[in-house]
């Protein structure tokens, strides 16, 4: 299958020490993350350490046409020739998993004017960066000068993925593979607010939803689980794959989710009413392999999220490819040949993907960029505010509804 708009990458980063493959090193890739306001990229590198970097990279690297513009490119270049320096967090254990949380200076929080350690020309907005581990800890740092801000305990074996809420609020979901959710307050001190038990395997998982109404959380036994975010109880359960779900993302106004699975399928669901949208299989892409023998594990998918304008998702699969497709389209509208690829995230302005590997690397790539229709945007500004529920009872035309609730692109 050929593309006409392939992939370009962009840069590679490599960890500063040889891979040593043994199960003491760990030197793969697990999570890559983008900060909320896209100036830091986190790489888990493995060897037990995180690399904190100011982005964007060096511009001159790129492109011209991938070059950020605008008032963000002059915002992040006066960040990287300021107070923004690389940053290692050693964690002492294998991470596993990577979250952001960002929030103004709460009052009343003990830890907060030790940690501030900063010029005057930071800003006021406080960054914090989770780090979930293979002996069940969680360390949370203070971005901007690498201060290790707490250390949760509570889960009983590896921290697979977190999520912090978007609100500012500093809630941090984990996900175990002690088959256990968790909810954290880290502005009480990193209180455990909430054990979220309903999963009978490995916990792989866990997304919130951009309004922070809604938990998704997905194990090894076939099925997604939805949490209510404000009574912290199960809503209701997704079934539909056929093996473990292994990733899952809300999309930008929450109106989707998206779940990955080692079955070779994506699903589109509709979280409010847990309707089935669209089914997507990973096909093969390579004539070279044939995916039909012994191994049907090879096309096996490991990540996938959605892109900042809802209009895409991007997803990993063992088959070596990084594929991009249109939330609308059942066949991909393009792909690039990814090694050993086990994570993949799009950067908060849009146009490049992030994609980390078992070797330690991580990799840039250009995606589609487009101009969202006036349509669309009218779509997700209102799909943020109401529910499948309440988009079904507005007084206007089925086609109209079916649009808004993602069942049609008309």
């Amino acid at each position: 299958m050929s593309f006409s708009d392939t992939p370009v990458l962009l840069a590679e980063l490599r960890p500063a020490r040889e891979p040593l493959y043994d199960w003491k090193s760990s030197c793969e890739t697990w999570s890559v993350e983008f900060s909320p306001d896209g100036s830091w990229f986190a790489w888990s590198q493995g060897h037990g350490t995180v690399k904190l970097i100011p982005w964007p990279l060096e511009v001159e690297e790129l492109p011209p046409s991938c070059r950020p513009k605008g008032q963000y490119y002059k915002d992040s270049e006066a960040k990287r020739k300021g107070s923004l320096k690389e940053k290692i967090l050693d964690c002492g254990q294998i991470v596993w998993s990577l979250a952001f949380g960002s929030s103004s200076a709460p009052a009343g929080w003990k830890l907060w004017p030790l940690s501030r350690q900063q010029d005057a020309k930071s800003s006021d907005t406080w960054l914090l960066l989770a780090t979930g581990l293979n002996d069940g800890h969680i360390k949370v740092w203070e971005v901007h000068t690498g201060r290790l801000l707490f250390n949760l305990s509570g889960h009983q074996d590896v921290v697979r993925d977190m999520s912090f809420t978007k609100n500012c609020s500093l809630t941090l979901v984990t996900a175990s593979r002690d088959k256990t959710l968790r909810i954290w307050d880290l502005k009480k001190d990193g209180k455990l607010i909430q054990v979220l038990s309903g999963h009978v395997q490995w916990v792989y998982c866990c997304s919130i939803s951009p309004d922070c109404s809604m938990l998704c959380s997905a194990a090894g036994e076939n099925v997604v689980l939805l949490w209510s975010m404000r009574s912290f109880l199960l809503i209701q359960k997704l079934e539909g794959h056929q093996s473990s779900v292994v990733s899952c993302d809300f999309s930008p106004d929450s109106a989707l989710l998206v779940t990955a699975s080692y079955d070779t399928t994506l699903i589109l669901w509709d979280p409010y009413t847990g309707e089935k949208l669209r089914q997507i299989l990973h096909a093969p892409l390579s004539p070279e392999v044939d995916y039909s023998s012994a191994e049907p594990q090879l096309n096996s998918l490991r990540s996938v999220c959605f892109s900042p304008e809802g209009l895409h998702l991007a997803s990993l699969a063992d088959d070596r490819f990084l594929r991009v497709w249109s939330i609308d389209l059942k066949e991909p509208l393009t792909a690039a040949p990814v090694t050993n690829g086990l994570c993949c995230t799009f950067s908060p302005q849009g146009g490049i993907l992030a994609t980390g590997n078992r070797d330690g690397h991580v990799q840039f790539w250009t995606s589609p960029r487009i101009l969202p229709s006036l349509r669309h945007l009218c779509r997700m500004t209102l799909r943020r505010f109401l529910t499948t529920y309440q988009v079904l009872a507005l007084p206007i035309p089925g086609k109209m509804k079916d649009f808004l609730i993602y069942r049609t692109n008309y």
